[in-house]
């Protein structure tokens, strides 16, 4: 087998685009270390998916091919590599007020019965770079609420997403998917070819770098929890025990938004369902239920 060194050598003045092809020896082990760094299965029918991603990686370093990049993981210590490679595998698909329908169900429903509370605690978990947690700091704001106590926590699994989300700085595609007009012109600068988000609305969130899988136990109590578009990506166990430890999060009566697809049907039937409008929502148990 090759060792580190070997690529050292030989790559530097290749000039070719890599080959995506696998073998179905490097396709497992991309399969088993994916699964052990994040969680997320990648059955046979992904392949197109892990090319697609990994194959950035293996232009950069210059390698041959993608069974290349997996022997050079075999026989490196470098863990930063490791890292790229779950972190170009992890989903971070997410735009401004995504599922619309979630948003109205917080306006007219949910945030209105928080009003009242002396603190309104939110996470968003697998927060990406920001776009979820954000548009509900400024939801908050468009409602009056911004003299309260707030709290929103964002994390996610990859530390490249989270420095973008602190950052608050969006391309103009980004702030096009999802952003009305008014609320770019009202909490965002422009500032070259990005936009900058406002001081009064990043101040309001906070990001740390977490694995959605172990982190949860010390975390909480939380008002709402978003975990959207996620739970898609593991096994069945897996999504049991994430619903579980986010329910333990929850105030009694807090509510969990998922994905459209989403459900804690057959997975965590402690929830109960409570539609809001065109949404549907999942609350906790009370104490007294």
């Amino acid at each position: 087998m090759a060792d580190s060194q070997t690529f050292q050598t030989r790559t530097p003045d290749r000039t070719a685009l890599p080959s995506a092809e696998i073998s179905p020896q490097s396709y497992y082990f991309f399969q088993r270390l994916i699964s052990r760094e994040s969680g997320i299965i990648l059955d046979e029918d992904k392949r197109y998916l892990l090319e697609a991603r990994l194959m950035p990686i293996a232009l950069k370093l210059r390698l041959y091919s993608l069974n290349d990049l997996c022997v050079l993981l075999q026989t490196t210590a470098d863990a930063s590599l490791r890292q790229q490679v779950v972190e170009a595998m992890t989903t971070n698909e997410t735009f401004f007020f995504r599922e619309a329908a979630q948003y109205d169900a917080l306006k007219s429903t949910i945030l209105p019965e928080l009003r009242t509370n002396r603190k309104i605690r939110v996470w968003s978990a697998a927060s990406s770079t920001g776009q979820e947690a954000y548009s509900l700091a400024m939801l908050l704001l468009e409602m009056g609420l911004g003299n309260c106590d707030i709290s929103i926590l964002g994390t996610d699994l990859s530390a490249a997403v989270l420095q973008r989300a602190r950052a608050g700085k969006y391309l103009q595609i980004e702030v096009n998917r999802g952003l009305p007009a008014p609320l770019l012109v009202k909490y965002f600068k422009r500032e070259g070819l990005e936009w900058q988000l406002k001081d009064e609305v990043r101040r309001m969130v906070r990001f740390e770098q977490d694995d959605l899988r172990r982190g949860t136990s010390a975390m909480g109590p939380f008002d709402l929890v978003f975990c959207r578009n996620v739970l898609i990506y593991f096994d069945v166990e897996t999504k049991r025990n994430i619903l579980g430890r986010i329910r333990q999060c929850l105030t009694p009566g807090g509510h969990l938004l998922l994905g459209g697809s989403e459900t804690t049907l057959n997975l965590d039937d402690r929830f109960i369902r409570r539609p809001v409008g065109n949404a549907m929502l999942y609350q906790a148990p009370r104490k007294d239920s």
